[in-house]
């Protein structure tokens, strides 16, 4: 009686090896760059939210809400009341870039945000709308 054995040949092993290595040296760069655009991306979240939460609060003082801040005319001011503007203020490694340059009620000025979190860091534009 004869045994019919089944399985792959080395050959084929080390084909399959050698390829799946192949590919993981060309995936590995792609992954590497990832990370700087996923950083990069978070900053921008949350240069977002500022942007919408000094949205809103113009909104609200317009509104003649008492919850509203008033005095936001730069991108100083806004750091200043930053955790009042969004819950828990800014995230832990994040800051904004202290610049005074005031502008006038209703109009837009853009602050950079910054994700030390990242090497190297990452930087963004919130686009504040100042109100008096």
């Amino acid at each position: 009686m004869k045994i019919s054995q089944r399985g792959f040949t080395l050959i084929e092993l080390v084909v399959v090896i050698l390829i799946l290595g192949i590919l993981s040296a060309v995936a590995l760069p792609k992954f590497i760059n990832v990370s700087a655009q996923a950083a990069a991306a978070a900053a921008s979240g949350v240069a977002a939210s500022i942007s919408s939460a000094t949205s809103i609060n113009y909104a609200a003082r317009k509104a003649s809400s008492a919850s509203a801040i008033p005095n936001l005319t730069s991108c100083n001011a806004v750091n200043a009341n930053i955790g009042t503007l969004l819950a828990g203020g800014l995230p832990s490694g994040y800051v904004m870039t202290a610049d005074a340059t005031a502008c006038t009620d209703g109009t837009a000025r853009t602050c950079q945000v910054v994700n030390n979190n990242a090497s190297p860091a990452q930087t963004a534009s919130a686009v504040i709308v100042c109100v008096n």
